[in-house]
């Protein structure tokens, strides 16, 4: 949770800045600032000032100048922008400064919230690679972390490009995809890295580099990566050098801190603007498969459409389970684990891998995909708001949800990017 702090300030009603009331000017700055702070400004029924001047409601004393006791509750990252005005424009007063134990923060209508800045989500002091990082210590990093890419820098510690999955495997001949690796044996893993340490950085990475600067708003970051189809940006400071990454999970993470409790808010039956449920915005394109189809084919499915897992339904529809590439692997690695490292390997075309292991063929055949599949599967249901799945995927990891309705008809898949697009078009009105 971001640390608060809260700026206490005793004035009355007669004092001003550039000749407006001071609650009102003091209301108007913090929202022309920008920032996630909320302002009170609350009368005084009564009270009484250092030299003596006394305050009151009571009709037979004459009273004017009532007490204004003015409250603004600040992220922790924004002090130093708002308090500095506060002292100056509080000419008559007391301000003081206090920590503040926030337990939640939420806010209405907005999934996003606009005066989030992107150094209050990123990941400070990211892994990075220099132009000359050999590719295999790239590989070595991402496979001992959550995250699927690495930005790239110059001598002057300024972004020029990020290395991805992607890069990794169609760039620099990664025979399989960092989960798959990260699944298989010290002897086959010794032999890739081997094979990409001859590579550098600089020969595989994306560029130019996409950086947002660290005082930008979060919408701007997620507005960004939608223009770009990114997962993650470099985050520079004023001096263009690299001080973070922002990635989408960096911006869920903050949603499910700083979003509506819609949950609560529907129990109460009090109607919030732009509601947005799980169904209306899943994947209807997901692929599926009966449980009798043939692993073979799950495969072929696999390679074909650059996906990671598939659907397992029966004839009416309903869920029965999930095909991951990394389950296909661990399943037959103990029966021929070079046949299946290479049937699943990007490198070979699937038609060579037919000719080539006949046997494994015939045994990915006589298998199905109820033989493989996983049952034990977390699921979001299509009446759910987005928060129960933001909540799910961001404590579990996941970046795709099966959505079932409540007959357990597979619907199709929530994923990251839904979820962005959604949140986003949500807190900018669009």
């Amino acid at each position: 949770m971001q640390q608060y702090r809260l700026i206490d300030i005793f004035t009355s009603e007669g004092t001003r800045w550039n000749g407006k009331p001071i609650g009102e000017a003091l209301v108007q700055t913090v929202v022309s600032l920008k920032i996630a702070a909320r302002c009170h400004v609350m009368r005084g029924v009564g009270g009484c000032y250092e030299n003596g001047e006394l305050s009151t409601q009571r009709l037979e004393v004459l009273s004017y100048n009532m007490p204004l006791h003015i409250e603004i509750v600040v992220p922790v990252t924004a002090l130093d922008v708002l308090l500095p005005k506060v002292e100056e424009m509080v000419t008559d007063g007391i301000v003081a400064l206090r920590n503040l134990e926030v337990i939640s923060y939420k806010t209405r209508k907005v999934l996003i919230h606009r005066h989030i800045r992107v150094r209050q989500i990123m990941t400070p002091s990211p892994q990075k690679a220099f132009l000359n990082t050999p590719v295999s210590q790239v590989v070595e990093w991402l496979l001992s972390s959550i995250f699927t890419g690495v930005p790239v820098v110059d001598t002057e510690n300024r972004p020029v490009g990020i290395i991805t999955q992607s890069d990794l495997i169609y760039r620099a001949g990664m025979p399989v995809r960092l989960g798959l690796l990260a699944k298989s044996d010290d002897v086959k893993l010794k032999t890739v890295l081997h094979d990409l340490s001859d590579k550098m950085a600089k020969d595989i990475m994306t560029t130019p580099a996409v950086s947002i600067a660290e005082d930008r708003m979060i919408t701007d970051a997620v507005d960004l990566m939608l223009q770009n189809n990114i997962k993650r940006l470099s985050v520079v400071d004023a001096r263009g050098k690299l001080v973070g990454m922002a990635s989408r999970l960096d911006i869920f993470r903050s949603i499910m801190k700083e979003s509506p409790d819609w949950n609560t808010f529907g129990k109460q039956d009090i109607h919030v603007e732009n509601l947005h449920f799980v169904s209306d915005i899943m994947r209807r394109d997901s692929h599926t498969v009966s449980p009798d189809t043939s692993v073979e084919d799950v495969i072929q499915m696999i390679g074909a459409n650059d996906i990671q897992r598939i659907a397992v339904v029966d004839a009416s529809g309903r869920f029965l389970g999930l095909i991951f590439d990394s389950e296909i692997l661990a399943f037959f690695s103990t029966e021929d684990p070079d046949g299946i490292w290479d049937y699943l390997s990007s490198r070979m075309p699937f038609t060579e891998k037919g000719r080539r292991y006949q046997n494994l063929k015939q045994m990915l055949r006589a298998r199905t995909a109820a033989d493989i599949m996983n049952s034990d599967v977390v699921t979001v249901q299509e009446d759910a708001v987005i928060d129960d799945a933001i909540l799910i995927m961001v404590e579990k990891g996941f970046k795709r949800l099966p959505v079932l309705d409540n007959h357990l008809i597979f619907k199709g898949m929530i994923s990251r990017d839904s979820l962005l697009r959604t949140g986003f078009a949500a807190g900018n009105g669009k």
